[in-house]
């Protein structure tokens, strides 16, 4: 029997007692939106960033967001459900937004469910991985710039595959290309390139995700006079780098050793996980 319990829209049940209801358009359409969010110490990490990209995603979506879907609201349903599942350092969050049930591709409502996640992570801080990550590019399928780019939706086809060819090529991710041909991410992380000390990463409009990570490691490096520029990354811009590492919300940093023949260092992602640790060190 599984230990750990689920908020099912504002309920908090058993893991194993849930059922997916007949008709939940996330299952049927991928309709809807979803969020991935660290915890230390029983605290959620950067809570207000992901609560507003979920909101600008619902609304991008035509989703009808209550009164009372506030971030507070949302904060409380969470820090429950993690007290519940005794989750007192590391952890992860996973909260789901789909639309309610009705209709096929022309839904009969635009209210929203919601579903929450919550499980342990042994480190209770940010860890650089010791070995670099080996990675290549996902050649199959690009991605396209629209509207939804920068949001987690739950069309995800384009990740799995990338993730999949990666584990079929021996190497542990592969990057994603916009479909003008920009390196503009890894297939569940936002891209950075060091040159000479300076960060490069797309820039959102070049269809990248949004990523709340992302936005704390721009912040961070310019608040500690290293400079950012948002801009096209071509596969010639990786070999001549200096760096190459992957952020998102979970593992914070991940920095790659190999790219095809060229090997990198880490100087610079590990100064910045040292960063991102002092930032968020609460109760340690």
């Amino acid at each position: 029997m599984n230990d750990l319990f689920v908020n099912n829209n504002g309920v908090l049940i058993n893991a194993d007692a849930y059922a997916l209801k007949s008709g939940n358009r996330g299952h049927l359409y991928g309709d809807g939106l979803f969020e991935s969010i660290r915890v230390f110490n029983g605290e959620l990490i950067n809570f207000s960033n992901h609560y507003n990209r979920l909101i600008n995603g619902m609304i991008v979506l035509k989703m009808k967001c209550q009164s009372s879907f506030t971030e507070e609201f949302l904060r409380v349903q969470i820090i429950q459900l993690i007290e519940q599942n005794n989750i007192i350092e590391g952890g992860k969050i996973r909260l789901s937004v789909d639309r309610k049930q009705g209709g096929t591709f022309l839904p009969k409502t635009n209210e929203i469910n919601f579903f929450i996640e919550a499980s342990p992570i042994s480190h209770n801080e940010f860890v650089l991985n010791e070995a670099g990550y080996s990675i290549d590019l996902y050649e199959d399928i690009k991605k396209s710039i629209t509207i939804l780019s920068n949001f987690k939706t739950k069309n995800c086809l384009l990740y799995i595959m990338s993730k999949l060819t990666a584990k079929e090529k021996g190497v542990d991710d592969l990057l994603i290309q916009n479909d003008k041909l920009g390196v503009i991410e890894g297939s569940s992380a936002n891209l950075f390139v060091v040159s000479n000390g300076v960060l490069y990463t797309p820039g959102l409009e070049l269809g990248c995700l949004g990523g709340t990570m992302r936005m704390q490691i721009v912040n961070i490096a310019i608040a500690n006079n290293i400079k950012v520029y948002e801009c096209n990354i071509t596969p010639q811009n990786l070999l001549v780098a200096d760096e190459i590492f992957l952020t998102n919300a979970i593992q914070g940093i991940t920095w790659v050793g190999v790219f095809r023949t060229k090997r990198y260092f880490n100087t610079i992602a590990n100064q910045l996980i040292d960063l991102l640790n002092q930032k968020y060190k609460v109760k340690l």
